[in-house]
């Protein structure tokens, strides 16, 4: 036994000594690739959306720094061009739009910006070879759009869609049942389980959702553009635009161009004689070197970044409810810290880390100002976290509401039975000892046991929204029932207090904070952005700690103790 103990160590040893060795080696890679020279102080600052890829400022990651790029925050990515508009030796921006990694709210925040550096006096110029609705969304903003005259360029404008999937049919017919116990005619989470098509009430709200996203995003287009909203739906319905001349055609860009062009254009926009003496800026490096917090400022604003799914347990990637709640405890506790502005980029998840949240957030707003910032989303757990802050602005592109709740339990007996041709024996002390097992459907009784617990967190939340919204439960239940909103129609219903973006949250967070000049506080961002050597520290678990989070789900499942109830939206709604 001692000799299989040693065996085993010796293979655990070998395994982390194996990872921490590769973790020198891409250090030292992540090292060698950051050293990419001085920022030139003149030129052209070059924006590639492909570059910008996160709500907040990104962690240290492998995979970044092996590709030599640094992710841009949204808010580094609007400070950085605010400042720009004043740097003498930004000369203009290039706009590289394809391929954008991040949301359509964020889009709008960053396209606002670069309208207000237009404002300066200073020209954007945008070119792009994939005019998809995202892209092209953020090229139309610039004072001239260049399109590459290449056939077989990927240039598509066909409005927005939200696509569903339903899986019902499939699942019976492998033998799976899945008990889906809801409140909220609207709340379709969970429909996708049980149904061949959308229910009438979820085609509604996604018709009056994706209208209202598109109407924000086209009266952009058409103002930019100098054209009417009508003169672009006719050219998408009558699908004439599909080839660049196309979009030439119809007055979406201002000229077909080849490389040679497009340098010669930069060249006059960078205002010297040939395009080998343009210098680019690149935007990372412009942004890391010039968005320095202001740490000689004693008073603070907190920006939390609720990003993710909301979970229970520990999950870094997600919003969990533990780790958030210590975060906003610790917020709390700071004196120096005067006001929070709280990111919402969340569809929602877990009820329980959504109290967790709540609970804290409740504590804070009792003591300093709390202003929520909403982004893609703020639906459900994450509209159920941040209805209680004092001013609530979002995007007009934002998805919001989905109040309601809806709980999933699977049943596999048909599939146990009929296809893998398993039996199963159970033995338990009480009547429903074996309620949440999965190999059998509930009875009547269960199922109304767990209809009553799905009441009552409905209730809750129709409750906490009422407060926090300074509404009746009764008028807040007419405008719940699981139903998602675009942030225009959020407004005019009253779930939100203003369109508006992250800055502007910050700014009236110093108002309310009692100094209104923005430029005189420290923002700090939470969760803290992770360094290499946090990250390398992470990495030094033992080996099985990666899955002990899965495992423990499998286990709690097993033994009926697996949450199985949810305030999350249905689906997740991606313009690129």
């Amino acid at each position: 036994m001692k000799k299989f103990l040693k065996m085993m160590l010796a293979v655990i040893c070998g395994i982390i000594v194996l990872r921490v060795l590769g973790l020198l080696i891409l250090g030292l890679i992540a090292s060698a690739g950051s050293q990419t020279g001085p920022v030139p102080t003149q030129g052209l600052l070059k924006i590639d959306m492909s570059k910008i890829t996160v709500d907040e400022q990104a962690n240290v990651s492998f995979n970044y720094s092996v590709q030599q790029t640094t992710p841009v925050g949204i808010l580094q990515a609007v400070k950085a061009i605010e400042i720009a508009a004043e740097d003498p030796g930004v000369k203009g921006i290039y706009l590289k739009p394809d391929s954008p990694s991040i949301g359509i709210a964020q889009m709008q925040e960053l396209r606002g910006a670069l309208a207000k550096f237009r404002q300066s006096g200073k020209p954007v110029v945008a070119y792009t070879e994939a005019a998809s609705t995202g892209s092209y969304y953020l090229a139309s903003v610039a004072d001239k759009v260049y399109l590459g005259a290449y056939e077989g360029g990927d240039v598509s404008l066909t409005g927005i869609s939200s696509q569903m999937f339903f899986l019902g049919d499939l699942l019976a017919r492998l033998g799976v049942n899945v008990q889906l116990i809801r409140h909220g005619k609207y709340k379709s989470a969970g429909e996708m389980y049980i149904r061949s098509s959308a229910s009438p009430e979820n085609l509604h709200q996604t018709q009056v959702f994706v209208n209202t996203m598109w109407k924000a995003l086209v009266s952009d287009i058409a103002e930019s553009r100098g054209l009417t909203v009508k003169e672009i739906n006719d050219a998408i319905d009558e699908l004439r635009l599909v080839l660049p001349s196309d979009f030439l055609d119809c007055k979406l860009v201002d000229e077909l161009v080849d490389r040679e062009a497009l340098e010669e254009k930069l060249a006059v926009l960078a205002q010297v004689g040939s395009f080998k003496d343009v210098k680019m800026i690149p935007f990372a490096d412009y942004a890391t070197k010039k968005v320095v917090p202001n740490v000689r400022a004693r008073k603070k604003i907190a920006i939390l970044y609720a990003n993710g799914e909301i979970v229970n347990g520990l999950d870094k990637t997600n919003v969990d409810g533990d780790r958030f709640a210590s975060m906003i405890e610790e917020i709390r506790r700071d004196s120096t810290i005067k006001a929070l502005v709280l990111r919402v980029n969340s569809p929602g998840g877990s009820v329980l880390a959504s109290e967790k949240i709540k609970y804290e957030l409740d504590k804070l707003v009792a003591v300093k100002p709390l202003i929520a910032s909403y982004g893609n989303y703020a639906a459900s757990g994450g509209y159920w976290i941040s209805n209680n802050a004092d001013k609530i602005y979002t995007n007009s592109a934002t998805i919001t509401g989905s109040i309601g709740v809806f709980g999933m339990i699977p049943d596999i007996s048909k599939l146990l039975s009929e296809k893998a041709h398993v039996g199963v024996n159970t033995v338990s002390s009480n009547k429903h000892g074996d309620m949440m097992s999965l190999t059998r459907p509930l009875s009547p009784e269960e199922y109304a046991a767990v209809q009553r617990s799905i009441e009552s967190i409905y209730t809750r939340f129709i409750t906490i929204v009422a407060e926090g919204r300074d509404m009746t439960p009764a008028k807040v239940d007419e405008i719940a029932q699981g139903r998602v909103w675009a942030g225009p129609d959020a407004l005019e219903i009253g779930l939100v207090d203003e369109i508006g973006t992250l800055e502007d949250a910050l700014a009236y967070a110093a108002i309310a904070a009692g100094d209104e000049d923005l430029k005189s506080w420290n923002i700090i961002e939470y969760p803290k952005v992770q360094t290499f050597q946090d990250l390398f520290a992470s990495l030094t678990k033992t080996v099985d700690e990666d899955y002990s989070v899965y495992l423990k789900w499998f286990d709690n499942w097993k033994n009926g103790k697996c949450e199985y109830t949810f305030a999350s939206m249905p689906y997740r709604v991606n313009i690129r």
